[in-house]
């Protein structure tokens, strides 16, 4: 989560600044987009499995709502901070602007680790999380989704609250529910493809191959997994990943020079994708510090964890053969390094573009379950392949249309999206 003397929101803001320049913005616009429009903050007591009660703190930032309901995940983490919530629901507007989806941006959190909870009273959380907001949240309103260690089954414990408290079915309110409880087919994958998708494509306009290209990545959960395993597809190969280790607090990387074998190491990997260290060791894996994964000599590196972990520290360590940074984690880079990656000519794919394959599935639950139908495996995937592409060419084409770093051209669409939307309301 956020490290000492690092501000995500502020870093949001400062992103959005240097775009409101660019667009010369009026004032009022610029106040009313730099700023989340409601914020909840609110205590969640819980009796815990030994009979005492603990009191949890939660949060839900609703960003901006002009170009539909909001839209955003629930965190569960030790380090939540309003702040980081605060920046991950602004970049959540900018995220479905992009890819040209009618929602805003939204995100939510408690602050928990549920590696020391039980189920029972993850469960409890979950439901006190929306009893407190049971009136500010919903299909119309505001659409939440799972998060950084919150599941399917956190989601479904949250609709069914909701659900009991307003006395009606709303399958509607929230997505990344389990299949054949109103979720989607695809969503698990959606998030990683999409990232690949959008590498895709930057491969394809660079005249190179996946199979020439090796792949290190940040992080070992859904999205990592699953963007691994398309790249698997492309015929890419990825030889390094990094993750958290919960018995020791500390991150490792693990390497394996040809390649390595997803489905081996998911074997050994817990389900908040910690991979066991022992168990890579004895098939044939090196395993090495948390930041070595940023130092490996590939084509392709891919921060799929949390923000703040490409600095202007950290981008010294990226060797020279290394083509594209595709971000798969949300705010992994910072504007010290983004000017690195720059001046060094590195195609850089920003996070609301790479990542926005996750919102725009969870767009395709929601769209399914108001209508009550629901598309095969294969119709959602492609669709999101189409929505991914259309989006990364809309912005790659400005980029070089204005010569932009690509972060730039993506804020530039998504901001003015959003400006314009407040502007048709005569909000400002």
């Amino acid at each position: 989560m956020s490290t000492e003397g690092f501000n995500p929101f502020r870093m949001a803001q400062a992103q959005f600044d240097k775009i409101a320049d660019q667009l010369d913005l009026d004032e009022s616009t610029r106040e009313l987009l730099r700023n989340p429009m409601r914020e909840y903050q609110f205590s969640i007591p819980v009796r815990m499995d030994d009979g005492m009660v603990k009191v949890f703190r939660g949060f839900r930032v609703q960003h901006n709502d002009s170009r539909g309901p909001c839209k955003g995940g629930i965190r569960f983490h030790p380090q939540e901070t309003i702040d980081t919530v605060r920046a991950l629901a602004t970049w959540m507007t900018w995220k479905c602007a992009v890819v040209d989806i009618p929602l805003g941006g939204g995100k939510g959190g408690v602050i928990c680790d549920p590696h020391n909870l039980s189920m029972r009273e993850q469960e409890q959380i979950c439901r006190g999380w929306v009893r407190q907001l049971a009136k500010n949240v919903g299909p119309l309103s505001d659409v939440p989704a799972p998060d950084v260690m919150t599941s399917a089954q956190h989601m479904l414990w949250m609709l069914d609250e909701f659900e009991q408290i307003h006395g009606a079915k709303y399958p509607g309110f929230i997505t990344g529910k389990p299949v054949g409880m109103g979720g989607s087919l695809g969503r698990t994958e959606a998030t990683g493809y999409g990232v690949i998708f959008t590498v895709r494509e930057a491969l394809k306009q660079m005249n190179l191959k996946p199979e020439n290209h090796t792949m290190s990545v940040q992080g070992f959960g859904n999205v990592a997994q699953y963007a691994i395993k398309l790249y698997d597809q492309l015929g890419g190969k990825t030889i390094c990943v990094s993750c958290w280790d919960q018995n020791d607090s500390t991150s490792y990387s693990f390497k394996k020079a040809d390649g390595i074998d997803i489905d081996a190491l998911l074997k050994i990997t817990d389900r908040f994708g910690g991979i066991d260290k022992d168990k890579a060791r004895d098939i044939g894996y090196e395993v090495l510090p948390g930041d070595a994964w940023i130092e490996q000599d590939v084509g392709v590196l891919m921060p799929a964890a949390l923000e703040n972990q490409v600095t202007a520290e950290t981008i010294q360590k990226v060797q020279g053969g290394v083509k594209i940074i595709a971000e798969g984690a949300n705010g992994p880079t910072t504007p010290e390094a983004d000017a690195v990656i720059s001046e060094r000519g590195i195609f850089n794919i920003p996070d609301f573009l790479a990542n926005a394959g996750g919102v725009t599935c969870s767009y395709f639950e929601q769209v399914q379950c108001n209508m009550n139908y629901f598309w095969e495996k294969e119709e959602v995937l492609d669709r999101l392949d189409t929505k991914m592409t259309s989006a990364f060419i809309a912005v790659s084409d400005l980029a070089k249309k204005q010569n932009l770093y690509m972060r730039d051209a993506a804020y530039i669409i998504a901001v003015g999206r959003v400006a314009q939307a407040c502007r048709d309301r005569g909000w400002v």
